[in-house]
């Protein structure tokens, strides 16, 4: 069984995405791993060279910044990092630079994709999600945030990343998967607010044009914590690989769980607590099918 993990990244330094923790996560089980590295401002390239390791192999891309729609830049990338894995793989895993795998769940991976090798109707993978939100130490846990997203696919010519690279679809169809127990881990929102700020700005000129984001999100942009709509205290372990940086973090994030309720829609709320009480997601939007 052949595993390759493959991911996309640009200005990786500037926008102090964790890379190198994520592709490190996952690395274990990996038997090569393909990073599309588009043109950088920054040393991104150097960064990724540096990681130590023979199973690393480095695309170096040009993004296409007129498909800002919908953040089909970011799929395009993805599916040049696919198209360069080797042709006799097996299972492919994708992760973002601001996602990593805990160390533990490795196993469970693996033995996934061994149980579902030659079972033809399973496609792909599906994993739950922790997004972690404002520190290390709050998970988000409202409506907003995805429950659960594709991450391992059977690899397959006809595969191709989706809209903004959240998911992905076969020959245009939904891909069929099965949930496993295995996390996870998204730091895309623990930054410090002015992080934050900057991330907003960048993250969002890959969805829409100049004129928009100046008049919703001008220089002088502050970012918001109430958008998180509901958040709790996380009581496990980060992987190994973001010790460092949950360390590091020297910023106060300070929360009034009853200021981020009252900014929350008496639909949403009453939808909230349906799912609290069922476990249900009404409404909820699914880029597969589970088997």
């Amino acid at each position: 069984m052949k595993i390759a993990g493959f991911t996309f990244i640009r200005n990786a330094i500037k926008n102090d995405y964790a890379i190198v923790e994520a592709i490190t996560s996952i690395l274990p089980i990996c038997d090569e791993f393909v990073v599309a590295v588009g043109q950088s401002e920054d040393d991104t390239l150097a960064l990724i060279q540096a990681i130590p390791s023979e199973k690393i192999k480095i695309v170096e891309t040009a993004w296409d910044d007129t498909q800002r729609e919908g953040g089909r830049t970011f799929a395009l990338e993805t599916d040049k990092a696919y198209a360069a894995i080797s042709p006799d793989t097996d299972w492919a895993f994708y992760i973002q630079g601001d996602e990593c795998v805990h160390e533990n769940d490795l196993p469970i991976i693996k033995q996934s994709m061994q149980h579902y090798l030659s079972d033809s109707a399973v496609e792909g993978l599906l994993f739950h999600y922790r997004h972690f939100y404002g520190s290390y130490n709050h998970v988000a846990v409202s409506r907003r945030w995805y429950r659960r997203e594709i991450r391992v696919v059977k690899f397959h010519p006809d595969v191709h990343s989706y809209k903004d690279a959240q998911g992905f679809r076969k020959a245009g169809r939904k891909i069929q998967v099965k949930l496993i127990p295995a996390h996870i881990f998204h730091y895309g929102w623990v930054k410090p607010p002015q992080g934050l700020n900057n991330k907003v700005r960048n993250f969002t000129q890959f969805y829409h044009d100049d004129a928009w984001l100046e008049a919703n999100v001008p220089q002088d942009y502050q970012f918001d914590y109430g958008n998180a709509e509901r958040l709790t205290l996380f009581e496990g372990t980060h992987p190994q690989v973001m010790q460092a940086r949950v360390a590091q973090q020297n910023w106060p994030f300070h929360v009034d769980s009853k200021e981020l309720r009252k900014r929350m829609s008496l639909r949403r709320k009453v939808l909230q607590q349906i799912e609290d009480w069922t476990g249900r997601r009404i409404g909820e939007y699914k880029n597969y099918r589970m088997i």
